[in-house]
């Protein structure tokens, strides 16, 4: 290589080039298993009552403090964890995050998927491309909701990974849809019931309906218990591709669709549509693609559904296409900006309710 190419590599190297941002992707997947190696090791739970030297950090953690210097450099670096002074670490607020007791922890996130049989499944991407089957399945002869079933050490992490990430999106979306006035909200797919407790509590005075599988009812029963509103809510376990209560003012579906496919989903949507009075809303939380170019987190963790799983989001328009099948028509979307989104639908010819 003679020395004009020498000059002109490196100031591509050193530039806000396709080759320095090429590389800097390059370096994400490193860093993303840096995060979670010390997510695992609770770092940053350590530094809450302030900076550490490396030395103490590694002493509580477990680590070698020389490996642990040069992992939390670098993701200083990044801006998670600062170096206040030499080989002296504490948080930023990226590194808060990291923390067990932070209201929107990624702690447990990070953890469960640096565990092996979730990075091989990342590996082979490949195979789902090729295929349009789930890397997941391929590689570990399961579904992901099977194999962890079958592994009860993984369950707890599993489901604390899953749930509090999932809650604090789906609270994030319906605080931006106001609910003043709705009598009775049925929650199809109510989960644990945590969506269902903040809303109850947030308007005292309404009424809620649970459904979903009735293994999940206790540990609903246990949640609308501890927040004080159990007395306001009928709990009902049972399948929501058969049935749906009647005499919801708003049917809430709150991370249900993506796991559905197009026919499922459409089944959920029309038998909420057999039971709703005609001035009846459907609130569907649920991430929703935005078309073309525009970043948004959500086309990352739907790549992402798509080696786990077959699950699938959906833009506005598919949305509002299934919708249309069900015999509801799409009639705002409220939150854009946000991981999740409110998909609000009403009957066919119902009155307008954004």
């Amino acid at each position: 290589m003679n020395h004009g190419t020498d000059v002109s590599y490196m100031k591509e190297l050193h530039s806000d080039s396709p080759l320095s941002t090429m590389i800097e992707l390059h370096s994400g997947v490193r860093i993303t298993y840096m995060l979670q190696a010390v997510a695992e090791l609770g770092v940053a739970d350590r530094l809450i009552d302030g900076p550490l030297p490396v030395d103490e950090l590694a002493e509580r953690t477990g680590s070698d403090a020389d490996a642990l210097y040069r992992v939390l450099r670098a993701l200083a670096g990044k801006g998670v964890f600062t170096e206040v002074s030499r080989r002296v670490f504490g948080l930023t607020s990226l590194a808060e995050v990291l923390r067990s007791d932070h209201p929107n922890s990624l702690r447990d996130a990070f953890h469960m998927h640096g565990q092996k049989f979730m990075h091989d499944a990342y590996v082979e991407i490949g195979h789902t491309i090729r295929t349009g089957q789930p890397a997941f399945e391929h590689v570990n002869g399961t579904t992901l909701f099977d194999y962890v079933a079958q592994r009860p050490e993984l369950q707890g992490l599993f489901g604390k990974s899953m749930g509090k990430a999932n809650r604090q999106i789906q609270l994030a979306a319906t605080e931006t849809y106001d609910l003043t006035g709705v009598k009775t909200l049925v929650a199809v797919g109510g989960a644990q019931g945590h969506v269902l407790a903040e809303i109850l509590t947030r308007y005292p005075g309404m009424r809620g309906v649970y459904i979903d599988n009735p293994r999940m009812v206790p540990a609903a029963e246990g949640v609308l218990s501890a927040a004080g509103v159990l007395e306001s809510a009928e709990l009902i376990g049972g399948d929501y591709l058969e049935a749906v209560p009647s005499g919801g003012d708003v049917y809430l579906v709150s991370h249900v669709l993506h796991q559905l496919s197009d026919a499922d989903t459409v089944t959920v949507l029309r038998n909420i549509r057999q039971v709703m009075a005609e001035n009846s809303r459907v609130l569907v939380v649920n991430a929703v693609i935005p078309e073309g170019d525009v970043p948004h987190p959500t086309k990352i963790l739907d790549s992402t559904m798509l080696v786990l799983g077959r699950s699938r989001d959906r833009t506005e328009a598919e949305f509002a296409e299934v919708l249309r099948e069900a015999g509801l028509r799409l009639v705002d979307t409220v939150g854009r900006a946000l991981p999740s989104s409110v998909v609000v639908a009403e009957p066919f010819g119902g009155a307008d309710h954004v």
